[in-house]
């Protein structure tokens, strides 16, 4: 359950937890559900479950067998602060993390209630990247938990991008990725949306990464905005 990842702002994925359910928005459209699905129907026995939370137990210790240091997306297939994922697993997959300092771990919640509290119960090491997933302002109550975490690098996934967020709160919060959505029934995205965001993102010195327009069909679109692509990631200097 790791692989070489497709996603810009990732080197590769790691699942020691599958499967999840929607809470806002933004989940209406979830690809995780749609690969989860389609990987049960031929076979694949990590989804036999289908979309149901399973924690997988002998994949906790995965890093420690990579020896070239990368960037690494956790649980792109699920939600490790999920109310069905125990803390004592929680717990093992952090140790984990904090023992491979070799690799950064970017882990994404829309669950960032629990995460705060269970943030005291957890080690913590600087190549833990925190971030929640913010696609429109009925959910930037997620930003408040976040900044209660006592993560070195803080971040946003605007992803899929379903509406303005004009007033973006961004004290502590030290990258921002936007992206619209893509696959079946993808919603649109407005530019002034995205543009709205990097500016914001410049005048608060926030790193800014532009993924993609999506769309049924994403490559038609690409990931440029105003004739440039942005890659910036954050500035970690300061940990």
């Amino acid at each position: 359950m790791a692989g070489n990842s497709s996603i810009e702002w990732t080197e590769v994925t790691w699942n020691p937890v599958t499967g999840c359910n929607k809470v806002s928005q933004g989940c209406k459209n979830c690809y995780a559900e749609r690969m989860a699905r389609r990987l049960k129907a031929m076979g694949n026995p990590r989804y036999e479950n289908g979309f149901n939370i399973t924690l997988h137990q002998d994949l906790i210790e995965l890093p420690y067998r990579w020896k070239k240091p990368r960037k690494v997306f956790v649980n792109s297939m699920s939600d490790l602060f999920h109310e069905d994922v125990p803390l004592d697993f929680i717990k093992k997959v952090f140790n984990t993390m904090v023992d491979t300092p070799q690799h950064t771990y970017q882990i994404l919640t829309k669950r960032t209630k629990r995460l705060k509290d269970l943030a005291e119960h957890l080690p913590w090491g600087k190549n833990i990247w925190i971030g929640t997933s913010v696609e429109n302002e009925d959910v930037t109550f997620r930003l408040n938990d976040l900044r209660k975490v006592p993560a070195y690098v803080r971040f946003l996934s605007c992803e899929p991008l379903i509406g303005p967020l004009d007033s973006l709160d961004l004290l502590d919060i030290h990258w921002v990725i936007v992206g619209g959505e893509s696959g079946p029934g993808a919603r649109k995205m407005e530019a002034e949306w995205v543009r709205s965001i990097r500016d914001q993102c410049k005048a608060s010195d926030v790193a800014f990464f532009f993924k993609q327009w999506g769309g049924v069909q994403k490559h038609r679109f690409g990931r440029e905005l105003d004739n440039k692509t942005y890659d910036e990631y954050p500035n970690t200097s300061f940990v």
